[in-house]
């Protein structure tokens, strides 16, 4: 494992913290570990239930997140080969953070809609009157 030579802090740009923060932030890692949640998943049953994902950005979504130890991906060597994702134990201590904002956004949206209508309403462009 590589050790920085400066500690650990979200707010320095030069931090690793900062890359894994930007991908768990990403849309498509909070729908794909909130779906996961639930028990292991294939492929095809993940880019069912996250619409408008497409079939290159769900692999790369995917990739990143083994990569830093998210999650699992297991090979079933039938026919045809399936491959199924799961949360790893350390994926697992991200659920009820991911849940959390989850249902933060399902519960608040009328508000933040409200909020944003207000503000394009305040910062609309005025229209000025003639001057005869």
């Amino acid at each position: 494992m590589i050790k920085p030579s400066i500690p650990y802090d979200i707010y320095d740009n030069r931090c690793p913290t900062r890359d894994m923060l930007s991908r768990l932030a990403d849309k498509w890692a909070l729908l794909v570990l909130a779906r996961l949640e639930n028990g292991p998943m294939r492929f095809n049953g993940l880019k069912r239930d996250i619409r408008l994902i497409t079939q290159k950005v769900l692999t790369q979504t995917l990739r990143k997140l083994e990569r830093d130890g998210i999650i699992a991906r297991e090979v079933f060597y039938t026919v045809p080969v399936s491959v199924e994702y799961s949360l790893t134990p350390l994926g697992r201590t991200l659920t009820e953070t991911v849940s959390v904002l989850a249902h933060w956004v399902e519960h608040n949206m009328d508000a933040v809609l409200a909020a944003q209508a207000a503000y394009d309403e305040a910062n609309a462009p005025k229209i000025k009157e003639p001057t005869v």
